[in-house]
């Protein structure tokens, strides 16, 4: 019995973090989906509304870089709830802001959207690597994967709620009150205390090797910062250099944006299993290279067909970097949580910051061109994937 109710509460811990991943999804998809009615509403120029928009981008990494702290402090479970609470709040005051048409307060409402969001990653993160290591079996990509199915959900419904003439106002308010009650009951599963500080692990951490001198995990930073450069680029340029660079319309553009994102939720749902049967290192490997692959068709080929086919093999050798290397750095030595929140940093800022920065090389060289400097990082990491071994179990020490 004991073993029965073990599996049985583990396996609602696994939904419970599945759900965590699919809400943040649908509810960044939800106001993201608006964005146009949003900068009508606000009044604002484009140039302007992307000042509104760095809000959403102080605010994930003023969440990320506390994270470690604040799971060490309170543990899991109080940081998810927390977090997802104020995700509601932050929704909420996005949805006051356009009854207002204020733009100041909808920058506001999108930091604590995007900090509580920053946050709470790390947390949830921290907690699919316990449930991991416990059952044994690859479930963090799976968890990610949810995390796509959640904006699909959330572009969709989107896209019909635009149709119908919904207010955008009204639509992100629903969006908030809809998961307020799939957060509470998701929470009973996760257990008090997972990541937090003991006497124990204080004394673990000093005899540890602490991070910034640890090879391995700046090598597993190099290979997620290499990933989530990939994916950020994509979802930053892919249809504008489709349109530029292959000479597709607007429309087709788009539509091939969507193949890249297939790709990705496709290997976050298929990638545990490749995992488990062949190890990290050699689907870090594999995953970069297919990356590596896609990219350099699209950069090197000039033909519109390859070009539009090869986006496939960026989303499926993007899409198990973060997942992945969360897995690696939680394994690297004592004070899990800080390792993740090194590791995660890393590839926010990779995914927010790196690809702004390809345009200004788009600019000058053109956006084919500019994509050398992602295909050469994709390479970088196949190069040192050996990283995100997992280490030797005692038996096998």
């Amino acid at each position: 019995m004991p073993a029965t109710s073990h599996r049985h509460a583990l396996k609602r811990r696994l939904w419970a973090l599945f759900t965590f991943f699919f809400l943040p999804g649908l509810l960044m998809a939800s106001w993201a989906s608006r964005t146009p009615a949003i900068r009508d509403i606000l009044s604002v120029s484009t140039a302007e509304m992307g000042v509104v928009l760095f809000g959403l981008s102080v605010g994930s990494m003023s969440g990320i870089l506390s994270s470690g702290w604040l799971v060490k402090r309170f543990g899991t479970r109080k940081v998810i709830r927390a977090c997802m609470s104020f995700s509601v709040v932050g929704m909420s005051v996005m949805s006051l802001a356009l009854w207002l048409a204020s733009p100041i307060l909808f920058a506001l409402g999108l930091a604590v959207f995007g900090g509580s969001l920053g946050a709470g990653e790390v947390a949830m993160n921290v907690e699919g690597a316990v449930v991991e290591r416990e059952m044994n079996k690859t479930v963090l990509p799976m968890m990610h994967g949810f995390y796509s199915l959640g904006t699909l959900a959330g572009a969709g419904v989107g896209m019909t709620l635009t149709a119908l003439g919904m207010p955008a106002n009204v639509h992100i308010l629903l969006a908030a009150l809809v998961v307020i009650l799939p957060i509470f009951i998701a929470i009973t599963a996760v257990p008090e205390g997972t990541g937090k500080d003991s006497a124990e692990d204080k004394q673990r951490g000093r005899q540890g090797v602490p991070f910034w001198r640890d090879v391995q995990l700046l090598l597993i930073g190099v290979v997620v910062l290499a990933m989530a450069f990939a994916e950020g680029s994509a979802n930053d340029w892919l249809p504008l250099l489709m349109v530029d660079g292959h000479g597709f319309n607007p429309t087709s553009g788009s539509l091939i944006y969507t193949g890249f994102t297939l790709g990705m939720t496709v290997g976050r749902f298929t990638g545990g299993w490749f995992i488990d049967r062949y190890s990290r290192v050699a689907v870090v490997r594999a995953s970069a290279l297919m990356g590596a692959l896609g990219i350099g068709l699209i950069i090197f080929v000039d033909n519109a067909w390859i070009a539009g086919a090869s986006v496939i093999f960026w989303g499926l050798g993007a899409s198990l970097g973060f997942p992945l290397t969360i897995s690696a750095a939680s394994d690297t030595g004592p004070d899990a949580p800080t390792r993740v929140s090194v590791v995660a940093t890393t590839g926010y800022l990779a995914f927010l910051v790196g690809p702004p920065l390809l345009g200004f090389l788009g600019e000058h060289y053109g956006l084919r061109s500019a994509m050398l400097v992602v295909l050469s990082l994709m390479i970088i990491a196949a190069l040192v994937a050996r990283a995100v071994a997992k280490p030797a179990s005692p038996a096998s020490a």
